[in-house]
């Protein structure tokens, strides 16, 4: 609830309060939400300590994340300022599951029905209805 009316704020150019209100619901639940990720309905987090979702995440519809899982940046331009204008991060389809402890970085896309295994390190787009593991 407070990432959904935080991202609204932000949305609306609202400066500091909407990163106030998420860095309150960090605090509290170990989740990272920046204000700017967008997340669809029925998006589930179980065990959620330790999750990181960055500013421009696209999560879709049916989404289940589990404790651990990182949704970051692969990398920034050297300039700030263009960082702050390109999309960074993963964007997460419909009804996909990704388990603990996975980290998918970059502005790739994860395709709808797609199951991301525990310990994963994705940085490539996933097609969609695939099945990701990590085999040592």
């Amino acid at each position: 609830a407070i990432q959904r009316l935080a991202h609204e704020l932000h949305a609306l150019g609202v400066p500091l309060i909407p990163r106030i209100m998420t860095e309150y619901g960090h605090r509290r639940t170990g989740v990272d939400i920046h204000p700017g990720a967008k997340i669809g309905e029925r998006f589930f987090i179980d065990h959620a300590t330790g999750v990181v979702i960055g500013e421009t995440t696209v999560i879709g519809r049916n989404v289940k994340l589990y404790q651990g899982v990182t949704l970051g940046a692969k990398s920034f331009p050297p300039n700030a300022r263009e960082a702050r204008n390109s999309k960074r991060h993963p964007t997460i389809e419909d009804d996909v599951i990704i388990y603990a402890n996975a980290t998918i970085l970059g502005d790739i896309t994860i395709g709808k029905g797609a199951t991301i295994g525990g310990n994963s390190w994705v940085t490539e787009d996933v097609p969609p209805g695939t099945l990701v593991t990590f085999r040592s």
